[in-house]
């Protein structure tokens, strides 16, 4: 060896142990971080379909379906990682032999046209990541309404640089080395010095060639050295920031994509997990009084969190998908479902240190009495309360997540220790518990008050114990829900789905006064006691009355009663009522006249995916089929199916003031009248309600010539959707129609697609 092979030897040898040595203890923190959680069974088995999940969401990609160039970047990069590896290893025998390949391994040629085609591409993957970055970031002379335009707002650029830059310098050095290793054996004269072994470098390795050889030595040794130090340095400045997250989810998102919830890889939407105690095991509020006096409800202090939580917020890549799909953050509010993530994982690693100091001397007093144990989360501000409680509920988050960060859990975990142990929830919930509790409805309305709907109907409508014996007597219990009781325009929804299963002549009955709120509203405000002593009720009188097969009109009841009581031994065959029509349709049961409006023109609709029948329970198709039978014209939304903007009113929003920003539904109603439709569908009766209120404000909106809120005032920094195209590169324009502008098309109506079709029977007189 030379004096230069001997000085790089002894550099990559120091660099190595010194990198390895501090990227280990970065592992080691994680960990610890990660285990001061609490335990979560069932994360880790079943392990077969887990490892099929984890390969096939992985290598496929799936959660960038909506970015697909991202997609693409990032695929090559994530591969060139590893396959590039080789090259490292190979890299140290350079320092000593610039001639060096690893046995077996160094002219095999599958191999060397992978790692010169996954370095090409990484290098065309990297620079075009690395351009979308600078297109999009936010910029620091631009106001904060604008820069929160950007998904990456809040997002630590810093960090993302230097790891774009180490990657872009490992391609370029794997690609120089590979021409030099051609040229190297042109002078040689070896067999293997031809396009066959070197297909993408061997074009400007020839170039080399007339080099004197000990100029091409020193430039392997260097070059590889370079390789070392680069991917070293890397290991030290991540090793170092243990919530490097843009770094370290290469290596967690692994774990954290085999531990999701559903083993199938569906994402963490639907039901809710359920409420647990410290050893993870689910609690029964039911029987309150057998709770220990200890018992922590929630998540209140970080520790508090299961341990996947913990791994969650470590995981983040601070991308922003989630915050760029997030309604409340669009439209003005606190909530950002990343900063949110990125604030529990900065307090869980500064936390970490003392939980686990305190719990190595047990429960002493001077544990018990240390400051940074038992933190309150809301009460210290590291979550804002409105944040907190801005939250519908949607699911964007999850669904757009591609390192399957379960933030709803999170959310809802949060609530329920704020609800249940510190009473500090918004003030109008009190009311909604209130009613919920005595009247067995959030309306406060009497259960005699169940059947007003029914009035005036030209059929008498069943009620199970008083006009039928019990539900075996009829094919389908109709489940009615709070709203379609008691809330006038849902009311209309009812109606209209009772007339339609009897015009279909499908029998069916209800629970009339039998039946109560199935807890949504209190559940997803973090009242699990409330939600668990409505959800035990509902489950006894379904069972009581052999409740097999029921159809709903709201997508909260559909989702609670389908999705979550299975875990209070309720499991029954629930249909949205759009399903089911649906399926009448096909059958021939049900016939539309032709679609035309009321003044004999061509009628167009656009559809609303409500989010707990869509995104939370995937329901896409019914309903726009049902549409396509009726014989309207269908214009979608540019935001329609898996990216469908929420109304505002999930997360129990639907009974909190809207305060802070824009109103979700008159955001969500004005990109519906942009589409020029002459009614907005609907299939949900909170969706009908924030529609109808949102496009009766956009159109006073639009009388008093202001494109802004509803009040008048400036339209808060959200109020936005994505343009066309806009997918590929996360950015964002101004709330309403994209494009030249639409002609006035007056105030179009806000109808649930029941009360669409039953207009449109056949033979309705």
């Amino acid at each position: 060896m030379n004096a230069t092979q001997v000085v790089a030897l002894v550099l990559a040898g120091l660099a190595t142990v010194v990198g390895v040595a501090v990227f280990a203890r970065g592992v080691v923190v994680i960990v610890r971080t990660v285990r001061i959680g609490r335990p979560l069974p069932g994360r880790w088995a079943p392990v077969g379909p887990r490892l099929a999940t984890l390969v096939r969401q992985v290598l496929g990609h799936g959660r960038f379906q909506q970015r697909p160039v991202v997609r693409v970047a990032h695929w090559v990069v994530m591969v060139s990682f590893p396959v590039l590896v080789v090259t490292l290893l190979t890299g140290y025998g350079q320092l000593v032999d610039p001639r060096y390949g690893l046995p077996f391994l160094a002219h095999f040629v599958p191999l060397e046209w992978a790692i010169e085609a996954f370095a090409w591409l990484g290098l065309l993957g990297i620079s075009y990541l690395t351009v979308l970055r600078q297109r999009v970031r936010p910029r620091a002379d631009a106001s904060e309404a604008v820069q929160r335009r950007s998904r990456f707002f809040g997002s630590n650029q810093v960090w993302a640089y230097v790891v774009e830059a180490t990657i872009l310098l490992v391609v370029v050095a794997v690609l120089a080395l590979r021409g030099l290793e051609y040229a190297l054996g042109v002078q040689d004269g070896e067999p293997w010095a031809t396009a066959l072994h070197f297909p993408l470098t061997a074009w400007f390795g020839a170039s080399w060639a007339a080099a004197d050889a000990d100029t091409l030595v020193t430039a392997v040794v260097v070059v590889a050295l370079v390789k070392i130090l680069v991917s070293m340095t890397w290991f030290v400045v991540v090793g170092l920031q243990p919530t490097m997250g843009v770094a370290w989810h290469r290596f967690l998102a692994i774990v954290n994509v085999y531990a999701q919830r559903n083993p199938d890889g569906a994402p963490a939407l639907g039901p809710l997990t359920p409420l647990r105690d410290a050893a993870g095991e689910p609690l029964d509020l039911t029987a309150v009084d057998d709770l220990p006096d200890d018992v922590r409800l929630g998540v209140g202090a970080v520790e508090d969190l299961p341990w996947k939580g913990l791994l969650d917020v470590a995981t983040c890549t601070e991308c922003g998908r989630c915050q760029d799909q997030c309604p409340a953050w669009a439209t003005g509010k606190p909530l950002s479902p990343k900063l949110l993530v990125l604030a529990l994982r900065d307090h869980a690693a500064a936390t970490a240190p003392y939980v686990q100091a305190a719990r190595a001397v047990g429960a002493s007093p001077e544990a018990v009495a240390d400051p940074h144990l038992g933190v309150d989360l809301v009460g210290s501000g590291v979550i804002d309360a409105d944040a907190l409680w801005a939250c519908t509920m949607c699911g964007a988050c999850v669904q757009q997540c591609p390192v399957d960060i379960e933030h709803v859990d999170t959310i809802v975990d949060i609530r329920r220790y704020q609800t249940l142990m510190e009473s500090a929830f918004p003030a109008e919930l009190g009311g909604t518990f209130t009613k919920m509790e005595r009247r067995g409805n959030p309306w406060g309305l009497p259960a005699r008050q169940r059947l007003d709907w029914a009035k005036d109907l030209p059929f008498d409508v069943p009620v199970i114990g008083a006009d039928v014996e019990s539900a075996a007597d009829v094919d389908w219990v109709f489940w009615v829900g709070c709203a379609g009781a008691f809330e006038d325009r849902a009311k209309k929804t009812t109606r209209a789905v009772a007339e339609l299963l009897h015009a279909a002549d499908v029998t069916f009955a209800v629970l009339g006064d039998g039946e109560t709120c199935t807890g949504d509203p209190a559940r997803r405000a973090g009242n699990e006691a409330l939600y668990q002593m409505l959800a035990a009720q509902n489950v006894e009188t379904l069972n009581e009355v052999g409740a097999q097969r029921i159809v709903v009109t709201c997508a909260h009841c559909f989702n609670t009663i389908s999705r979550e009581y299975p875990a209070m031994g309720g499991r029954f065959e629930v249909v949205h009522h759009t399903q089911l029509l649906n399926t009448l349709v096909a059958e021939g049961r049900l016939r539309f006249a032709p679609g035309t409006g009321d003044d004999g023109t061509g009628s167009t609709v656009t559809y609303h995916d409500p989010c707990y029948l869509g995104r939370h329970n995937q329901v896409y198709e019914p309903p726009r089929e049902l549409l396509a039978a009726a014989g309207v014209t269908l214009a979608e939304m540019p935001r329609n199916r898996e990216t469908s903007f929420c109304c505002g009113a999930g997360g129990a929003r639907m009974w909190m003031e809207e305060s802070i920003g824009e109103r979700i539904g008159t955001v969500r109603a004005a990109e519906a009248v942009a589409t020029g439709a002459d009614a907005i569908a609907t299939a949900c009766p909170f969706c009908t309600v924030m529609l109808s209120d949102g496009v009766a404000a956009h159109a006073r909106a639009s009388a008093d010539g202001n494109n802004g809120a509803a009040d008048g005032t400036t339209p808060a920094v959200g109020g936005t959707h994505p343009t066309p195209g806009a997918g590929a590169t996360g950015t964002r324009a101004p709330a309403g129609p994209s494009g030249p502008a639409r002609p006035t098309v007056g105030v179009p109506e806000v109808a649930d697609i029941a009360v669409l079709l039953r207009d449109r029977l056949a033979d309705r007189s």
